[in-house]
């Protein structure tokens, strides 16, 4: 796969550089060098500290990586030629570098993900604060109408990248936490089982955060995603389509009343639907940069211009929002097949790991995380080709950003990290996962006595019930009949065990462990009424005894 990998990036990098200038430039020489040398390295790493993780992620998620990186370079180059000064390619290459730094160290450093959950609300925290401080004066700033960037030493970073990744963490720690509340079903319809109004909660908190993304920062696409997100792993945790339904419902209010309300997603509906009307393209905020789009796709063709041979940089933001229509118009439709196929891939791994990993909070985590990447792609290509309108969204590991570039690095990090648990061996599994599965076990057991100590004491029963009476030729007994309460407090006793050889004795006494014996002899022809025991603090049962006359009747 290494190999493969080096081939493709190879081969596409010389057609390039050659078809451009006639040689390779040696400013590129040297990145391209430590880029090849770092990709080696976290493979390295991968090998030995998750060593069972699934490699095929890693070199997929380094494929794509590597694909826009070339066209990165390339539409820089012909923005040279137009008289723009560009440097996004170098730009990306340095985000690749560290990308690729941070994955290996992170790799490293986490062995079990689990440590994660243990820090939910934490990472709810510094997601939230991420995805709503582009608000904070003097630290956003607003691009092309959306205010979804913070401004940090000179350099633009978009901090809902970053919120999605602490965001899934803590939806998969709570959805697991709750799932036996949100899977409780209320009113049945039909065959489905609509969830009790209580449990809609969490559900409208996450509607409506998206819906103050959308309103605030005019970001019609973070919005989206975070719902979808939700809702998605709220079903896995769950199983009930209802929930779906429930979101559906929920997104279709929420795009009637921001297409009916906020002007930027009124544009946008209004390109979608009427793109090569002559106004709507003129229109500042219309459809000239969608429909410049379709047309490079359509130039492509089956097997595309060739890389360096078309003119993607017509289309504005061509190596961003719009690098599929680039990469599409030079790799024609057998390219972009194939990197949806590498797409296909990488969600399909994750849903393979999410499956076969054993802790549910890694099924959802794994999960969440594919189906975001897998809307997101959606949702970006679905944009360019027509299907729905634009979101604003970036094609993850090939659109130039160095926020989107590293928080998807980070996506792929978690999932090779739940499937190197998932895909090790049961021999294999070390000490320190069978301790903290062994302490979760101890700790929820330990809090049960706790909670059970805490009712007996406050709460001291007395094991009082109907005397039976039991009338023989010469002695009359009085048999008890003990509460379920009484006989789980026996079964504690290890006492208890030893008066059964006793009963086949006509002269036993009534007790036959120190202390349980109930005050006062029963003699010959005389009955007595039984005695009201109570449990002492000590919680110590009282044995009482059948003495046998002649015959037991």
């Amino acid at each position: 796969m290494l190999a493969l990998v080096a081939v493709i990036a190879s081969v596409a990098l010389f057609q390039m550089f050659f078809k451009l200038t006639n040689s390779f430039p040696q400013h590129y020489a040297g990145v391209c060098i430590a880029i090849a040398a770092f990709i080696v390295g976290v493979w390295i790493v991968l090998c030995f500290a998750q060593q069972w993780a699934s490699q095929t992620v890693f070199f997929s998620v380094t494929t794509l990586s590597l694909i826009g990186l070339v066209e990165i370079i390339r539409i820089d180059y012909e923005n040279q030629g137009l008289g723009r000064s560009s440097g996004a390619g170098f730009n990306q290459a340095v985000w690749l570098t560290l990308a690729l730094v941070l994955t290996g160290i992170a790799l490293i450093a986490v062995r079990d993900y689990r440590v994660f959950r243990k820090f939910s609300y934490i990472f709810m925290i510094i997601g939230l604060i991420l995805l709503f401080s582009p608000m904070i004066p003097g630290l956003g700033v607003t691009i092309n109408g959306s205010r979804i960037w913070i401004n940090i030493a000179g350099r633009s970073l978009q901090p809902a990248e970053f919120a999605k990744i602490f965001m899934a963490i803590f939806f998969a720690s709570y959805l697991f936490d709750h799932r036996d509340q949100l899977a409780v079903g209320g009113k049945k319809i039909g065959k489905m089982h609509l969830p009790r109004l209580r449990d809609l909660g969490p559900i409208i908190v996450v509607w409506a955060a998206c819906m103050a993304v959308l309103v605030l920062q005019k970001d019609l696409g973070t919005g989206l995603l975070f719902f979808a997100m939700f809702v998605c792993m709220l079903y896995v945790a769950t199983g009930r389509t209802s929930w779906i339904l429930i979101g559906l419902l929920f997104f279709i209010a929420a795009a009637v009343l921001a297409a009916s309300t906020f002007p930027h997603v009124q544009n946008r509906v209004h390109a979608w639907m009427h793109p090569f009307d002559n106004q709507t393209y003129q229109a500042i905020g219309g459809s000239q940069q969608l429909v410049t789009g379709i047309f490079g796709l359509a130039a492509g063709g089956i097997l595309g211009t060739g890389l360096g041979q078309g003119y993607p940089a017509l289309t504005p933001l061509a190596n961003s929002d719009f690098i599929f229509s680039s990469l599409g118009e030079e790799l024609g439709l057998a390219g972009i097949f194939a990197i949806l196929t590498i797409y296909a891939i990488i969600v399909g791994s994750a849903i393979v790991t999410a499956i076969k990993v054993k802790d549910g909070f890694g099924k959802l985590l794994a999960s969440g995380l594919a189906f975001t990447m897998a809307f997101q792609v959606f949702t970006v290509i679905g944009g360019i080709t027509l299907v729905i309108p634009l979101t604003g969204l970036t094609l993850p590991y090939m659109a130039a950003g160095g926020s989107s570039l590293l928080a998807n690095w980070a996506v792929a990090t978690l999932l090779l990290i739940i499937s190197n648990q998932a895909n090790k061996p049961e021999a294999d599994i070390d000490s320190d996962t069978f301790a903290m599965a062994a302490m979760e076990v101890i700790n929820e057991k330990k809090a049960q006595e706790e909670r059970h100590e805490k009712h007996a004491h406050r709460e001291p029963r007395a094991i009082t019930s109907d005397a039976i009476p039991v009338v023989s030729n010469d002695v009359t007994t009085v048999i008890p009949a003990l509460t379920s309460e009484s006989e789980i407090l026996e079964d504690e006793n290890p006492e208890s065990d030893n008066h059964e050889s006793s009963e086949s004795s006509s002269e036993s006494s009534l007790g036959s462990s120190s202390g349980d014996a109930l005050p006062g002899n029963i003699h010959d022809n005389q009955v007595k009424p039984a005695q009201e025991s109570t449990v002492e603090d000590t919680q110590e049962t009282p044995h009482v005894r059948l003495e046998e006359g002649e015959d037991d009747e």
